[in-house]
Order: structure tokens, then sequence, then C-alpha cells
């Protein structure tokens, strides 16, 4: 017979040889004590707690199932105490009543996990929650949260999982699901606590599979704290459940480019291609992989299968794009001639055309190709450029000024605009003219950097200094201003201090 001291203060007997009795068979038959029927307001003795309490007895001893209570100093008659672990206290304490608070249950789950026992310490965190809620403890959601990151930080990261799994759903409405975790997620993920994060989401898909959101934030998560192996198992698995997800698929493809495996990257894209024959971004990603890889035949048979499921004005773009690549002349106008049919306001388009007629100086039809260009696109600034660059290799400097005077009117307050006109005037020697556009376009875009920065490199030498600071006033972290005062530095050949200006304004 062995007693056993619990923590109300009575003794109970136990009627059992020390000498025959295992370990696991003494915690078995302590937990199944019906203790309800002497006490009405203690519940079992979790197994986890008698082994703290003899691991306390012997804490150089190695603990396995197969030891008998003889090996532990417990012989007949003797008393075990069932200790019960206080936050900031002595752990051999013996406070008068069953624990009912939840730091007793983590330090116990904390101890099997210290000793290697994982399977206990999601039994003790499960058995903890079931104990409190049917002896009417409130379970504050927020406390056991900020104690599963109390146990990460110091590394007990299967406790911490446990207690994630077995309290994140309480007094969560099935509505608020998703933003609660989420919010619960990103919180943790904010403040550090990585496995706490983790843990979060994990619950939260077994529970939400087909949310596309979570599966995106959790593969974030791992891609910037996990493993290239865990982020693809997460991923290979969310796209099962969330098939038409193309972010999910791109992501995969693009983890195994950064890894180097170009045919696993294929293998997704391809995969993606079959199960959403309709995306766009799936099919020109599948086109990239063979463009930056010189597969030029490969990209063109992509190309074209893709212009089957999903001709799109960029699809009919990047084909035009492979076949001025492989010097396929007439196959590059036909698609530029088919993609402006269906598609006559995407200005790329236009573009590529004008310069496929400038590149065999067919002026004329280039000329022809911008003004139907802003026809259908007056609000493309790249097309107007183009139509003034275009007019001033001809040395028609009225026809460019008109250009640009005509689409400064349809576009007001574009910067770009007026350096265009600024510079062209600048080429062809009229420096008076770019000076008044000049003081006209700052009338216009007084803020602009480009326009400043053109002003500090039309400034003389003696005004130089002033046009920096008014710039720099006016826009002290605009890349153009800074690049155009380190150039003044550099010019004057002081290439250190034109270096620490620009560290300093990075």
């Amino acid at each position: 017979m062995v007693f056993l001291s619990i923590p109300n203060g009575n003794t109970l007997s136990i009627d059992v040889n020390p000498n025959t009795t295992t370990i696991s068979a003494f915690e078995q038959i302590v937990h199944q004590l019906n203790l309800y029927d002497t006490y009405d307001y203690l519940p079992n003795i979790p197994q986890p707690l008698l082994r703290y309490s003899l691991h306390m007895q012997n804490p150089n001893r190695v603990f396995h199932d197969s030891l008998l209570l003889s090996d532990l100093g417990v012989c007949s008659f003797s008393t075990v105490i069932i200790h019960v672990p206080l936050l900031g206290g002595d752990h051999g304490a013996a406070p008068r009543a069953f624990p009912e608070k939840p730091i007793i249950w983590i330090t116990v789950a904390i101890l099997e996990e210290a000793d290697g026992h994982m399977a206990m310490v999601w039994k003790t965190i499960e058995m903890c929650i079931e104990t409190l809620q049917r002896v009417g403890v409130v379970i504050d959601r927020e406390y056991w949260i900020n104690a599963a990151r109390g146990c990460e930080r110091a590394r007990y990261v299967v406790t911490c999982k446990a207690i994630i799994k077995n309290v994140i759903g309480i007094g969560v409405d099935e509505d608020d699901m998703k933003r609660t975790w989420l919010a619960d997620a990103e919180m943790s993920k904010k403040r550090g606590f990585i496995e706490t994060a983790r843990a979060i989401y994990e619950h939260s898909l077994t529970v939400l599979l087909t949310k596309k959101s979570i599966w995106l934030k959790a593969a974030l998560l791992e891609k910037s704290h996990g493993s290239r192996a865990s982020l693809d198992a997460l991923l290979r698995k969310a796209v099962t459940y969330v098939p038409q997800a193309e972010v999910l698929w791109l992501m995969g493809a693009k983890e195994k480019l950064l890894a180097g495996d170009v045919t696993a990257a294929r293998a997704i894209l391809q995969e993606a291609c079959d199960v959403i024959p309709n995306s766009e971004d799936i099919w020109l990603a599948a086109f990239k992989v063979e463009y930056e890889k010189k597969e030029l035949e490969r990209a063109r048979m992509l190309l074209a299968k893709a212009r089957e499921r999903v001709c799109t004005e960029k699809v009919l773009m990047k084909s035009a794009v492979v076949e001025r690549e492989v010097g396929n002349v007439e196959e590059e106008r036909r698609l530029l001639d088919e993609g402006l049919k269906q598609f006559p306001t995407f200005f790329k388009l236009w573009l590529m055309l004008g310069q496929l007629e400038e590149r065999f100086n067919n002026l004329d039809h280039a000329r022809k190709a911008y003004e139907y260009g802003l026809t259908h696109c007056p609000g493309c600034i790249p097309l107007w450029l183009s139509y003034s660059n275009l007019e001033e290799r001809e040395n028609v400097l009225s026809k460019v000024r008109d250009i640009l005077i005509t689409a400064r009117k349809k576009n007001p307050h574009v910067a770009e605009l007026w350096l265009a006109a600024i510079r062209t005037e600048l080429r062809h020697d009229n420096r008076g003219e770019a000076e008044n556009l000049m003081s006209k376009a700052h009338q216009e875009c007084p803020n602009s950097g480009i326009l400043l920065a053109a002003n500090i490199d039309m400034a003389t030498r003696t005004c130089r200094k002033t046009k920096s600071i008014d710039a720099v006033n006016k826009c002290c972290r605009d890349p153009h201003v800074t690049a155009a005062i380190a150039k003044l530095f550099w010019q004057d050949k002081n290439v250190e201090k034109a270096r620490a200006w620009l560290i300093a304004r990075h």
C-alpha cells in the first residue's frame, strides 16, 4: 500500500506493491481515481502532475515508463506528495485546492516537453482546458495567447502550439474567425513571436481550408522566417485546397526559380495552366521563364497556346516582342495589327508599331501609327514624346513645338512634357526660349523634381548655389535633385563631397 497526499491536504491510500508496480501503471491507477465520490470539487489528478511530483523527488533520475516505484524510493506505506508548481514561488509547495490556475498546467506541459514527452504536452493542455471549463473557470483567451508567446520565448515550441490549438477558437464567433485569427497572427508576428503566428495559421487552415488570404499570409510567414522546404510544402498544400488562387501558384514557381530549379518551376506553371487555363498571369509567367532563359521557341509555343485560351492585350504584346527577338517582322506586324483591332486603347501596341516602322525607316508609317495612337490614347505621355522625337529626327522644329504644345494642353501639369520641350530648345541652341519655358513650367509644376534638377543643370556657375538651395527646399528628398547637386560637386572635382552627399540622401 502507498499513500497519496493530494493538494487539498487529504491523504488517499492506494493498494499497490511498489516492488512490482511501474510508474506508468501507478499513473493510470491514480488518474482513474474517482475523487468526486469523496471530494465533489476535485477532478481527476492528471498524469503529468503525478509524473512531475515523482520527478521533484528524484530530480537526477532519467524517467521511463518501465521504472518501478521502488526504483524511485517509494516503499510500502510511504507517502507520495502531489506537488503543484507555483509561478514565482516554491515548486514543491502544495496549495489547498486542486490547481485551477493556468500557469500550473502550463508548467506541467513545459516539464513534459523538457523530458521529451511531446504527446503528453498535447494531452496536458487539452486536459487542462477541459478540466478548467468543467469546473467553471473562464478561459481568458488573451491570457493564454500571451502564455503561448511566453512558451515560445522560453523555446518550448510544442507547448506553445498546444496552447494555441486548444484556446485560439474559444470565444470567437464563426463569422469573425478569419478576421480575429489573422489579427492574432499578425500581432504575434509583429512582436517577433514567429512560432505562435505559425501555430495560429496552422490551426486556421484546419478550419478555414478554402481561404486564400490565410494561405497567402502563412506562405509569406514561411518565406520570411521558414525554410524553402517548409514554404514549398505549404504552397503545394495550398494549391490543393485553393486551386484557383493564381498568386499561390506564382509564388511556388518563383521560389523554385530563386532556388535555381527551372525544371520544377516549369512543372508548377504547366500544372497551373491546366488548372486555370484562362489566367493571363500564369501564362505570362510561364512565358517569362522561357524568355529569360533564351528559350525563344518554347516561349513562342507557350504564347500561341495562350492566345487560344486567353487572348489579351498583354499576351499579344509579348507575342510581338518574341517575334521581334527572332527577327520575324511580318509576324510581328501581324500580331500588332491584330492587337490594335481588338484593343485600340492599349498604348503599348501603338508604341511598338511606331518603333517597328522607325526601325526600317518607314517614317510616314511611323507617323501615322503615332497619330492614330494619340487619337485613341491622348493621355499617353510616351506616345507624345515618341511622336515629337520622330519629327525632331526630320529637323522639323515647328512641328515638334506644335506637338508638345498640344500634348501640354491635353495633359496639363505633366512635368515630362515641359522638360521635353525645354530640352528640344536647348538641343537647337535656343537657350532664351528654353529659359522662358522653364519659367512657365515652374508655374504649372512648382514642386517637380525633374524640372528643378534640369533648372540646376541649366544654371550658370554663379546661380547654381541659389538654384540648388531652392530645389532642396522644395524637394529635399527627390532623387533627381539629389543627383543634380551631386553632379555639381563631381564637376568641381570634389568626388568625396559628392559621395558624402549621395550617402546622406540615401
